[in-house]
């Protein structure tokens, strides 16, 4: 039997056509695609209804029966026709769970018994620990930078991989994070000695404001620096007693900070207003949408599962042990190589700029 079970029209135009016959009520969807409230409409001969409740596994229920011979189609939104696209090449993190019973716990097996919480908590930490370097699961948010200079960090953040704004002909500029400055992350309030005050819970009293952070907001961006700038060249106080610019200062796409305190990235002044991209990773498991894996890896991670299952189990003999962490490494060496998605034809185009001369 075929693995694809989509139509044509299920998976290029999101729709699902039914023949009414005056009898049945209910009609279940094939969609690889969940439906949801929000995320699909349904149409009986050509005009928009709302008649129906969605029941369980997919199916449309209405409250009248439709017609003999009423076509009813029921349309997927743009957002999850757009979800479905290329689902081809993942694997669902449910589906590696239950082939991984099947296929190695079990009588006459290296793993005779186990139970699925075991193979889950294992299959969740390695699609977290192959989301961080082996698997393509860089997330990117198209922004705004607000007057606060200030964006949010993104819900299902782990670490940024990259950050650029983005100029009229939708070309990146890369912005580079900044060592200059940082953001504190306690304010507390001090009395005339230096000392922390407190409140009436003993706590510290915290300041509402970073004053690091307003300096940073409203410098200066010409060359008019005051003496105590770290930028004025006149300044005997350079930061490392420098010759000339620092390389990390010498760009003018704007810098930023990661700001703990507050849970956002802070931006340079001169950079107010742009559209950016801030690419991020993420550990693959903070939606359903994202708990699937991409089939190159999928031998990987079922090796994976079993050397976390065994090295966790007491008088299993270590030479088992042993070769099924060779297998592991050796199977998510594949993984990375088949992810990599090097192609001989892009490689050779790049090294053709080699024969160009650079005059000077």
């Amino acid at each position: 039997m075929g693995l694809l079970t989509e139509t044509n029209a299920q998976y290029y135009s999101g729709q699902q056509a039914f023949i009414g016959d005056n009898t049945s009520v209910d009609f279940k969807c094939t969609f690889n695609t969940d439906l949801t409230s929000t995320n699909f409409i349904v149409k009986v001969n050509g005009s928009l209804v709302t008649n129906y409740t969605l029941q369980t596994e997919n199916t449309v229920r209405f409250a009248v029966a439709p017609a003999t011979n009423d076509t009813i189609i029921v349309e997927l939104n743009k957002v999850a026709i757009e979800n479905n696209y290329g689902s081809y090449e993942y694997i669902s993190l449910n589906d590696i769970i239950n082939n991984f019973i099947v296929a190695y716990i079990g009588a006459g097996k290296l793993i005779p018994s186990a139970k699925r919480t075991d193979v889950m908590f294992h299959a969740k930490r390695g699609l977290q620990e192959f989301s961080y370097d082996t698997l393509k699961s860089i997330k990117s948010q198209e922004l705004t930078i607000p007057p606060s200079l200030s964006i949010v960090i993104p819900q299902d953040y782990v670490n940024y991989v990259k950050c650029s704004w983005i100029d009229n002909a939708g070309a990146k500029h890369i912005i580079y994070p900044t060592r200059v400055t940082s953001n504190p992350t306690e304010l507390p309030l001090q009395d005339g000695d230096g000392i922390p005050s407190q409140d009436s819970d003993g706590e510290n009293a915290l300041a509402n404001q970073s004053l690091t952070e307003e300096k940073w907001k409203n410098r200066s961006l010409t060359t008019n620096f005051q003496p105590e700038d770290y930028r004025d060249s006149t300044n005997e106080g350079l930061i490392g007693q420098r010759y000339g610019l620092q390389p990390e200062e010498a760009q003018v796409n704007g810098m930023f900070t990661i700001n703990e305190r507050t849970g956002t990235f802070s931006f340079s002044s001169d950079l107010a207003g742009k559209l950016i991209i801030l690419e991020y990773i993420s550990d693959g498991l903070a939606i359903d949408l994202d708990m699937k894996l991409p089939k190159m890896a999928e031998q990987a991670m079922y090796m994976h599962i079993a050397y976390s299952i065994l090295s966790g189990r007491a008088n299993v003999q270590e030479y088992i042990v042993n070769r099924f962490k060779r297998d592991r490494s050796s199977a998510l060496r594949n993984a990375k190589i088949r992810l990599s998605n090097i192609k001989i034809e892009e490689i050779a185009q790049v090294f053709r700029n080699k024969s160009k001369w650079i005059k000077h």
